[in-house]
């Protein structure tokens, strides 16, 4: 059996690693081409070119680069068509992945596959329909996803969320990193993103907010886990911020100890700051209750909450089905009533505790490995 697999991100890369084992364990004879990066390399992927070319975000990034990304697009669908594999499986990056798939289906019998359901069920659910031109089957992260790609035409199989086979921190492991650092009061974990917009939008009501907790909690150390993007400019940020705040820094560090160092962190805090997104998963799988505060830019702020379907964009409460946990977006990102909830979070952390259980087993924790079972719902598109 013949795959070819496309990945443009890092996260894509990780979720393309696990899917390739699931294939591995279930069908032996199974070869693979396409686009990838280490963790699919490892797996057996030898890449058409780097991963790294497709990695770009934003306007300004993408229109100086467009031609060289439409050349990629034109080179991939070729090896495509040259290697005529049994299915295609696209991994997120929907710009550049869906565009490869567009070219592919109308002129070939192969089998399409997008792992990732895009986000209809909160802004632009025509993106749903445009899919299902030339998607056959959808992968999904969320358990809520399938009847939104189903109602478009398209097979859509829950396969559970990469977060649930990430490892957990021991309580061993949070004792020794909070007597590392001299934490021995309440510790609040603060994550304002990972991108530099991101952060220079947070960073100043997150450590506005962060003042007025310790004026309440005199004893409360905060903890920044940095990613690599951010590093250097949340060292400079947090020599502003009171507390004594401990900045985690990946900076020439190794990959996979920074990460031990930051899932011990997750698992140490009484509670967290956090900006909207992904990360929120990541708390609950440590058992963190959190406070989520975001802010975009100005054009932004116009636009989205008019497109906005669904009245909460934490993915703790849409895969709980609760709304326990406090959420500021927009003009409501202040830092007063961020400081307040997050003191109330402090008062009485379990009522979120029940919340957090029920999104992680939602979201497969206790069943067979995401890449194990997105393996078998690929295999079963086949049959």
């Amino acid at each position: 059996m013949k795959v070819y697999l496309i990945a443009g991100e890092l996260s894509g890369d990780k979720l393309g690693g696990a899917l390739m084992a699931g294939l591995k364990e279930l069908a032996p004879d199974v070869e693979f081409k396409g686009v990838g990066g280490p963790r699919m390399a490892a797996e057996g992927l030898e890449s058409l070119f780097s991963m790294d070319e497709l990695s770009v975000m934003g306007l300004a990034e993408v229109l100086p680069r467009l031609r060289h990304l439409f050349r990629r697009r034109d080179q991939v669908v070729a090896d495509v068509l040259e290697w005529q594999p049994d299915v295609m499986v696209t991994i997120d990056s929907p710009d550049f992945c869906l565009r490869v798939a567009k070219k592919v289906k109308p002129v070939s019998g192969i089998r399409t596959v997008h792992y990732v359901a895009p986000s209809v069920w909160a802004w632009r659910a025509g993106r749903a329909a445009k899919m299902a031109r030339h998607i056959d089957q959808v992968l999904a992260l969320l358990p809520f996803e399938p009847p939104y790609m189903q109602a478009a035409g398209m097979e859509c199989d829950f396969v559970g969320h990469p977060v649930v086979s990430e490892p957990v921190a021991s309580e061993a492991e949070a004792t020794a990193f909070r007597d590392a650092h001299g934490i021995d009061g309440e510790m609040l974990l603060i994550l304002p993103g990972s991108r530099r917009g991101e952060v220079s939008r947070l960073a100043g009501r997150f450590g506005q907010t962060l003042e007025k907790v310790v004026a309440a909690r005199p004893g409360l150390r905060a903890v920044i886990p940095a990613a690599p993007p951010v590093a250097a400019m949340l060292q400079d940020i947090l020599a502003e911020w009171p507390g004594n705040p401990v900045l985690l820094d990946p900076r020439g560090q190794d990959e996979a100890g920074f990460a031990d160092v930051k899932r011990a962190a997750f698992r140490a805090a009484d509670t967290a700051l956090a900006a909207s997104g992904t990360v929120s998963l990541e708390l609950a799988a440590a058992g963190t209750p959190m406070v989520i505060g975001y802010d975009m830019g100005w054009l932004s702020r116009q636009i989205i909450p008019r497109m906005l379907k669904v009245d909460t964009v934490t993915l703790v409460s849409l895969v709980s089905e609760t709304r326990l946990v406090p959420e500021f977006i927009g003009k409501a990102c202040q830092p007063a009533p961020m400081a307040e909830a997050l003191l109330k979070v402090l008062d009485a952390p379990e009522a979120q505790r029940e919340a957090l259980e029920l999104t992680m087993e939602r979201l497969g924790r206790g069943s067979e490995p995401p890449g194990l079972r997105a393996a078998r719902a690929v295999l079963g598109g086949l049959s």
